[in-house]
């Protein structure tokens, strides 16, 4: 049976900061950097708390934040022991680049647990059918300031195309494709599925999906190697038969400095409690997460995840180490 809400509830109104102690001992106290409380990612933030809060010797609370790049800061700070990260923007804070260079952040990895395939979303009535199609149109990025919009950015660049760039909340966005003052927009996925805000639109503005041509997959292997590329399966709503694109993992990192059995006890609890993260996050389904991780992380794995892995019988690649 899952966990009742009531519990996770308890745990997602504790969002307050604490450092912690460095050491699994029985006062030690940790803090689970998630995003803004309305997220369906907080709640998974919530259950994650939960679970780990029914360790002998820790005591977890959720924290509200500005997501990955707030969480990254934060914990380099060491005022957060782990944290939700999109994998593409890790990449960038671990290895120093982009807009981290010259201030890394170590922070390694512990699982991953959805993926986020970029979907590029017209109306069908705008007659586009190709992304190169989208040069000089009204078009979104993503959610001003959210990982999408950064990603899209550097893709459409990679590509030498330059919409007409619409900016603003997905809110926004959604209501400016609704009454044509943007043709689409760039929107994370659920899984292969389009997500609620995306299905909204399409219910009553049919929408095409535009892939990406073979060409520029090579692209995007080539030069932007934090990203994952992804087979999508299309269908009615998508207008589209199979289709290609990329995406990136919302994943939970740890402080650089997580010894390693604190980072294994975390892990160890949360992999073998798939119910209650169903429960706070029911997206995750029955998806093998280890795997998922595995496949793809473009970032290495803290020892502490490592180690609870290789127990479970997973092969972890050296390029994950």
């Amino acid at each position: 049976m899952f966990r009742s809400s009531y519990r996770l509830a308890a745990v997602a109104a504790i969002a307050l900061p604490v450092f912690a102690s460095g050491t699994a001992d029985a006062q030690t106290r940790l803090a689970f950097g998630a995003t803004n409380a309305q997220s369906a990612h907080y709640a998974y933030f919530a259950a994650l708390a939960n679970i780990v809060s029914e360790l002998e010797g820790y005591q977890a609370s959720v924290v509200e934040t500005g997501a990955t790049v707030d969480n990254l800061r934060r914990m380099e700070r060491g005022q957060l022991d782990i944290g939700l990260v999109t994998t593409s923007t890790l990449y960038h804070a671990y290895y120093g680049v982009k807009s981290f260079e010259g201030e890394a952040v170590e922070s390694r990895l512990l699982w991953a647990y959805s993926l986020a395939p970029q979907n590029v979303i017209v109306r069908r009535d705008s007659g586009i059918t190709d992304i190169s199609e989208l040069a000089g149109e009204a078009f979104g990025p993503g959610q001003r300031g959210s990982s999408t919009e950064d990603t899209s950015l550097q893709v459409m660049s990679l590509f030498g195309i330059e919409p007409d760039w619409v900016r603003g909340t997905n809110g926004e966005l959604a209501d400016a494709i609704k009454d044509g003052r943007a043709i689409g927009f760039i929107k994370s996925a659920v899984g292969t599925a389009f997500d609620a805000l995306t299905t909204d639109i399409a219910t009553f503005t049919p929408v095409q999906v535009l892939g990406i041509s073979d060409e520029q997959r090579a692209l995007i292997e080539e030069n932007l190697p934090e990203l994952s590329l992804v087979d999508m399966p299309g269908g009615e709503m998508e207008n589209t038969g199979p289709y290609q694109t990329w995406g990136f993992m919302i994943a939970v990192s740890a402080r650089p400095d997580m010894d390693e059995q604190t980072a294994y006890d975390i892990t160890r609890a949360v992999m073998e409690d798939m119910e209650a993260q169903q429960a706070g996050f029911p997206a995750i389904g029955d998806n093998d997460l280890i795997q998922l991780t595995l496949d793809y992380a473009t970032t290495p794995l803290h020892a502490g995840a490592i180690r609870y892995y290789e127990e479970a019988g997973y092969t972890v690649p050296d390029r994950l180490r």
